[in-house]
């Protein structure tokens, strides 16, 4: 059992943290953002299956990100019903029409153009599981409302160790945000205090699949050091 004192009425438990030696640590973390810097935004996916506990085990790994005041101000829903993914493509594609023809700006397709992106969404389909991540603009408790913090924030670092778990397994997956995405909730029947924040197509990455060659930032443009 862990060791554990209270602190303001409150249980705290030891914190067994691993210490490793700094070669390991420096080891680690280059093979991490090696691991990490492989990753890449694919919009074609095969049908293989993938088990169900692996998405169990990328969500509870997007579940352990840090949030205001530990209220963890998310839902994520797990979809592989082909019916309600179709529902899901067809209201996402009617949105990203309009998107492509009047939402957005010339320079703004101008800049998507090198990815060949369009409004045609079949990755909704052919992945063989959907995640869509709800922010929950405060919980509920036995029926009563609870206040959460610090929302977006919480909910954003979440995704990003949801997207780095899914990559971590060996699977691929592109960021969709149609806007609006009011849809979603509807189609999934969540209740009014949950907005959607992301959908995630999940599954292994077509054989022969290409991917634009884009290149990252260096070091040197995105740090500052003081």
């Amino acid at each position: 059992m862990a060791e554990q004192k209270t602190i303001n009425g409150h249980v705290h438990i030891k914190y067994k943290g691993e210490r490793c030696p700094v070669e390991v640590v420096k080891k680690r973390s280059k093979e991490f953002y090696e691991l990490m810097n492989s990753r890449r935004t694919i919009r074609e996916f095969e049908k293989t299956p993938v088990p169900r506990e692996v998405l169990e085990n990328i969500i509870k790994t997007a579940g352990t990100a840090p949030s205001g005041a530990n209220k963890q101000p998310w839902t994520f829903c797990l979809i592989s019903d082909p019916e309600i993914k179709k529902e899901i493509r067809v209201a996402a594609e009617e949105e990203e029409k309009i998107s492509y023809s009047s939402r957005m700006s010339e320079s703004w397709k101008n800049d998507l153009k090198p990815l060949d992106t369009n409004w045609e969404k079949p990755f909704l389909e052919d992945a063989p599981y959907l995640i869509v991540v709800f922010r929950q603009s405060y919980g509920k408790e036995h029926g009563e409302k609870i206040q959460h913090y610090y929302v977006n924030e919480s909910v954003g670092i979440a995704s990003g160790f949801l997207i780095a778990a899914i990559h971590q397994a060996g699977l691929a997956t592109v960021t969709h945000t149609p806007s609006p995405m009011n849809f979603l909730g509807k189609i999934l029947n969540r209740p009014n205090h949950e907005k959607a924040f992301l959908l995630l197509p999940v599954g292994y990455a077509k054989e022969g699949t290409y991917v634009p060659d884009i290149h990252r930032k260096e070091i040197d443009q995105i740090l500052e050091s003081y």
